[in-house]
């Protein structure tokens, strides 16, 4: 039997910018090129050796794709168009922790 998470890595890295860049699409003689960030993880686990090969073992793995927003060329040139949910779902969270260690290193300069 091959080593299914050598498989795995094959076939993910074939994928590479693919995965990146989606196809581009023209619509009305603008080229939309959409642009996310993929991140992929595999594990497998045996329990036996020798022989005990037959033992009971797992393999699982999962990803996700975060959609960034998109290239444009239309009449004007090429530009990024950036989601504006995924820039709010990064941002938010962000300028929370910022603010609270700002709050933080202020307290401490007035001590």
């Amino acid at each position: 039997m091959t080593n299914i998470s050598l498989k795995l890595a094959e076939t993910i890295s074939s994928n590479g910018i693919k995965s990146v860049y989606g196809e581009p699409v023209e619509i009305d003689g603008t080229t939309i090129v959409p642009v996310a960030a993929v991140q992929y993880g595999f594990g497998a686990g045996s329990a036996g050796e020798g022989e005990e090969a037959d033992a009971p073992g797992g393999a699982g793995g999962g990803g996700v794709s975060i959609p960034f927003g998109a290239y444009i060329n239309d009449e004007t040139g090429v530009h990024f168009r950036p989601n504006i949910i995924t820039l709010l779902a990064v941002a938010i969270p962000f300028v929370w922790v910022a603010g609270h260690a700002w709050a933080r290193i202020i307290r401490a300069l007035k001590k």
